[in-house]
């Protein structure tokens, strides 16, 4: 008999007295010699089907094996359920069991912590809470693709393999075929890599924007959506080595138009996720943060405050100044910390903040210089719990101007010739942003930590499954 998903039984009235087949694992089992209470689950919704056996129809030496985690195929007929909790329950004709799970099954019923589960990340995915996280996380990549598709954007895939540094701070992950005990030198002590799969130096990406421009000046409108690694060594709950980026560049964009379409497209993820993942929200909502679906309400209720870097550093030291206490304290000039864009964001303004012209010494040399030549048309999406969400760029357009740039941060000529060719032949004025889609989900889900919202964290030191 074919199987039914349970999302597809509890969402179908028309099934009802109607033979079904559910096949998944078993959350829990439960009842007495005479009748038999299975919640299964087939990942298709974080809401189980109950399976009601009477032992007198099955036998009851092949249910008292049934444990958490067991995996078997239930048919029976579907009945409007009487009992609490379920609209509809299943009258169980037969049981097949595909899979026993014995009792050192590392996801038992039992409450787990989160580091606990992380150690068994490979297990993990089957339980209530991570099954809503990774249902989230496919309907948020199904946003994104829909949100650039319907406002004229081509999907563009930027190599994963590169030799150049996006973002200049040289922590990449090499890739080589190089026999690593066996390395040649030159005679200033540097490897030789003439013998190298591609000749040269090159790494895993840790950005797909500098090429995404180049689409951006040939295709008028692209992003990126893909992998991307740091070799970072941070063990922080927002850090990962590897982690998905989107990343959209636009031709003939400028900073206004900039900050309106991350605001954009940050509302319309949020209002694909209230529309498409309610049960899962709820859950989350209930178990994991009970503020969550009042905030990503919130995030739709309001435009966002614009607000240059200077007035932002305003704020803060007048908050300083009237006994706010921060961890770092806060200068023009400074990098601003989590938890000074938090303040803004929770405190302050209530509402999400996008952060403009910052100064240009602590941005990267690709944006934009304002005629004060102090700052860069560099922009910050601020979330609440999350801090920044998204940064973005006006990209420098200027031969000259970029090319003072490279050379004033002494970035390697040799890597960035191709790049300043698309300000030598017919430059125009464009924008990008990045969003580390792993943030996204953070926010969409409620979650403090984001190991817990990629299915395999890739960390300093972690590497398993």
């Amino acid at each position: 008999m074919k199987r039914t998903r349970i999302v597809d039984i509890l969402s179908d009235a028309t099934l009802v007295g109607q033979q079904v087949c559910v096949k998944g694992w078993v959350r829990t089992r439960r009842g007495n010699k005479q009748v038999q209470f299975i919640a299964l689950n087939d990942g298709s919704t974080i809401k189980n089907i109950q399976i009601v056996v009477n032992t007198e129809k099955i036998d009851a030496d092949q249910l008292k094996d049934i444990t958490t985690g067991s995996c078997l195929c239930a048919v029976g007929e579907l009945v409007e359920s009487m009992g609490q909790g379920q609209s509809v329950e299943m009258q169980c004709e037969s049981i097949e069991i595909y899979g026993l799970c014995p009792n050192d099954y590392p996801m038992q019923k039992k409450g787990q912590t989160f580091e606990y589960m992380r150690k068994h990340a490979h297990m993990r995915l089957r339980t209530n809470t991570f099954g809503a996280v990774f249902r989230i996380r496919h309907h948020m990549a199904m946003a994104v693709h829909q949100f650039f598709n319907d406002n004229g954007f081509f999907y563009f895939h930027t190599p994963l393999i590169t030799a150049s540094d996006c973002e200049g701070a040289g922590e990449m992950f090499q890739v080589t075929t190089k026999n690593l005990y066996k390395l040649e030198m030159d005679d200033k002590g540097n490897i030789k890599y003439d013998d190298d799969f591609f000749g040269k130096m090159t790494s895993l990406t840790v950005s797909g924007q500098l090429e995404g421009e180049l689409g951006a000046t040939a295709l008028g409108a692209i992003y990126t959506f893909g992998p991307t690694f740091r070799a970072e060594n941070s063990n922080t709950p927002r850090h990962l080595a590897e982690f998905w980026q989107i990343e959209p560049e636009v031709a003939f964009l400028e900073l206004d138009g900039l900050m309106e379409l991350e605001e954009r497209f940050i509302k319309h993820c949020v209002r694909y996720a209230l529309d498409h993942c309610q049960d899962d929200l709820e859950f989350l909502n209930k178990m994991i943060d009970n503020g969550l679906i009042e905030r990503l309400k919130g995030v739709l209720a309001d435009d966002f405050v614009h607000l240059t870097y200077t007035e932002g550093v305003e704020i803060l030291q007048k908050a300083q100044e009237n006994g706010e206490k921060f961890e770092f304290p806060v200068a023009w000039g400074c990098d601003l910390a989590s938890e000074h864009e938090r303040y803004l964001v929770e405190k302050h303004f209530k509402k999400p903040v996008i952060l403009y012209n910052y100064p240009k010494e602590i941005k990267s040399f690709y944006m934009r210089q304002n005629d004060d030549d102090k700052t860069v048309q560099g922009t910050d999406v601020l979330f609440p719990q999350i801090g920044e969400i998204i940064g973005g760029s006006v990209r420098e357009e200027r031969y000259d101007k970029l090319l003072a740039e490279i050379e004033r941060r002494n970035i390697p000529m040799k890597d960035m010739w191709w790049y300043l060719d698309t300000r030598k032949y017919g430059t125009c004025p464009h924008a990008g942003f990045g969003l580390g889609f792993e943030r996204l989900i953070l926010f969409v889900t409620g979650m403090a930590n984001i190991r817990d919202v990629i299915p395999f964290p890739r960390t300093p030191g972690n590497a398993e499954f």
